[in-house]
């Protein structure tokens, strides 16, 4: 009954995600996932309780398809982050591709020839499985961990860009990660029941953080925001420039670096020490005078248009005279505006919260995660101690 309950949920969230309007490839991605996964579960089920004896042509199709589902991670996490699959993605299926094309013969077998196989653990394929097993592992791990860094790259991305991520970290991609993470030491430790008991709880995670916290299975123009940066091809300004227009942030030939905080970045930037001190005090000019931290929605981009500076010089000088990111630029100078509007006593009788969304936070959990990553405590606590 309980993979029962795993087929049913992945092949309806598979259908819920495919009558969902403005579809992404993201989304197709996982529904093809969610339909692989109740495929898997059905035939574990079929073989589980020997009915799959009785239909003998089914025998040996699920062997190959545990070396899916780590490719299906990773590619759904770079489409997530990139707004669509990367180059040359087929690659990534080749080895369950090359075991069902060795499969093949086994399955022209007579009926009775396959069952007495399977009924004697795999006789004359042992190196065929012990080898599909051992990619099964390696590809679980290190796909994982692929997937882990190519989100956490992501969220450095995100960090020179935004000043708020509530609805663009991909935190439930995380736990998604985190799920199959913990499938996969199941899978090193575990039998199959177990392996596939798992399963059947990974899914439901899935439907459970769809349905109730992210709208995986919803439209999130939030994320084409993020997904959008990863669409522009355009170049850094030309050197001759301290001050332009706005223009489009990325060049897709650095696959986000220049995003990042690193100085090679700026080894070619054509930005000059006086214009650089220049631009950053005109910056620290324009935060104190207008409390442009205080819009919670704002962007490098939106500060950079403020300035009538290109973004990248814009995060050059952040990066490099403040010595912090975007995010934790502006999230600073909330925190610290924060601490100075509760100590005022014309101010007692408002709550935290809302003192700390007049500052320029959103979200009750957004201003504590980050009031403690800025002081190591939580608000109130803080403030007691203050």
């Amino acid at each position: 009954m309980f993979y029962t309950i795993g087929i049913v949920i992945s092949f309806f969230l598979c259908l819920l995600l495919l009558g969902k309007k403005n579809k992404t490839a993201a989304d197709y991605l996982l529904s093809f996932w969610l339909f692989w996964i109740g495929v898997h579960l059905l035939l574990f089920y079929l073989f589980l309780s020997q009915k799959v004896f009785e239909y003998p042509s089914l025998l040996g199709l699920g062997l190959p398809m545990p070396l899916v589902h780590p490719p299906l991670l990773f590619l759904y996490t770079a489409t997530l982050c990139r707004g669509q699959l990367p180059k040359r993605w087929w690659w990534h299926f080749v080895p369950a591709l090359a075991c069902y094309v060795y499969l093949i013969p086994f399955s022209l077998l007579p009926a009775e020839q396959k069952i007495w196989v399977f009924h004697n653990k795999g006789a004359g394929y042992e190196g065929f499985l012990l080898l599909m097993g051992i990619a099964i592992n390696v590809s679980g791990v290190a796909y994982t961990i692929l997937a882990h860094r190519l989100l956490q790259k992501h969220r450095r991305v995100i960090a020179d860009l935004f000043s708020n991520q509530e609805k663009i970290n991909l935190q439930w991609l995380q736990y998604l990660i985190y799920g199959l993470a913990g499938i996969w030491i199941v899978v090193l430790l575990g039998k199959d029941p177990v392996i596939y008991g798992a399963t059947v709880v990974f899914v439901m995670f899935i439907g459970y953080f769809g349905i109730r916290q992210v709208g995986i299975f919803t439209n999130q123009p939030e994320l084409q925001i993020a997904q959008s940066i990863y669409d522009s091809s355009d170049t850094a300004p030309p050197d001759n420039q301290t001050d332009t227009a706005p223009m489009p942030f990325f060049s897709e030939k650095t696959d986000l670096e220049a995003a990042l905080p690193d100085k090679k970045k700026y080894e070619k930037s054509g930005l000059t020490p006086e214009a650089a001190e220049t631009l950053h005090q005109r910056l620290q000019n324009l935060m104190t005078t207008e409390q442009l931290f205080k819009e919670s929605e704002l962007s490098l981009t939106d500060l950079a248009e403020r300035l009538d500076t290109h973004p990248n010089y814009l995060s050059q000088i952040i990066n490099e005279k403040e010595g912090k990111n975007f995010y934790d630029y502006v999230n600073s100078m909330r925190v610290e505006v924060f601490l100075k509007m509760a100590a005022d006593p014309k101010n007692r009788h408002f709550t935290l919260l809302a003192l700390a969304m007049e500052c320029g936070f959103n979200s009750k959990s957004a201003f504590n995660r980050y009031f403690k990553k800025a002081t190591g405590q939580p608000p109130s606590d803080f403030l007691r101690a203050a």
